[in-house]
């Protein structure tokens, strides 16, 4: 038999870091093509225009309160009559049924920040459609370059090049760089989102979309991290090879 190949973190394998980027990267990238396949094959006008409430539900039934009448100013939801008229999830097969409940209980659906297909929104706005995206791509990421160094941070940082995190492990900056990272991702959604709650500023589609996949990268990359970092791999710490000869300490 050969010899085993030591990898980059000191274990001589990658399963579980493959396998939890395949896990979560698939979950988001099955509901991101859902969430175009259930207006495509859908009847041609059959979701009107919806305008609901995040964490809530709004559309399962005809009488739920998103096909009420709400007023056109209504800061949350509108006068559905006016907008194609009601609209019922649960009516539909169990596959679309999935695709427009979840995007009811989780994502305003306000058409005016949701795109359309064959003449039906789609079960998520603009944003979300982003993030679904971009949480595949950062899964999809750590499938190829993720490896377990036994706590979240390491793990987290493991996906980019020793020679470039070098003088983070030499100053122990590395919390901060993890920090600092999430940060770029979310921040611009969070400033893009908060100037339209708070001001009288509105963003469009396209901007929605790209701060949308930013934050999804970091998420995707972030969840696969927390879930692939396992001490339980490893003998004891000494084991966990990091950047520039750093040696993790436990108490």
């Amino acid at each position: 038999m050969g010899k085993s190949i030591i990898q980059k973190n000191g274990l001589t394998d990658r399963f579980r870091e493959t396998k939890v980027s395949k896990i979560l990267g698939g979950i988001a990238a099955t509901y991101l093509v859902l969430c175009f396949l259930a207006p495509a094959f859908l009847p041609t006008g059959s979701v009107p225009e919806l305008s609901g409430r995040a964490n809530a539900i709004d559309y399962a039934y005809h009488d739920s309160w998103g096909n009420g009448e709400h007023g056109e100013d209504s800061v949350v939801g509108h006068d559905q009559s006016q907008h194609g008229g009601s609209f019922s999830w649960m009516e539909l097969n169990p596959a679309f049924a999935f695709a427009y409940g979840f995007g009811d209980i989780n994502c305003h659906q306000k058409h005016h920040r949701s795109w359309e297909i064959n003449e039906n929104q789609l079960p998520v706005c603009a944003r979300d459609v982003g993030i679904f995206l971009g949480f595949t791509i950062g899964c999809l990421f750590f499938y190829f370059r993720g490896f377990n160094r036994w706590t979240v941070r390491d793990t987290f940082l493991s996906v980019l090049p020793d020679e470039y995190t070098k003088a983070l492990y030499l100053n122990d900056r590395r919390l901060i760089a993890v920090i600092g990272i999430i940060g770029l991702g979310l921040v611009p959604m969070g400033l893009d989102g908060f100037s339209q709650l708070l001001t009288s500023y509105e963003s469009n589609n396209p901007l929605r979309l790209l701060t949308g996949a930013a934050a999804g990268i970091v998420g995707g990359w972030f969840f696969c991290s927390a879930f692939s970092a396992r001490p339980n791999k490893f003998k004891d710490p000494s084991e966990v090879l990091l950047p520039a000869e750093s040696r993790l300490v436990t108490n």
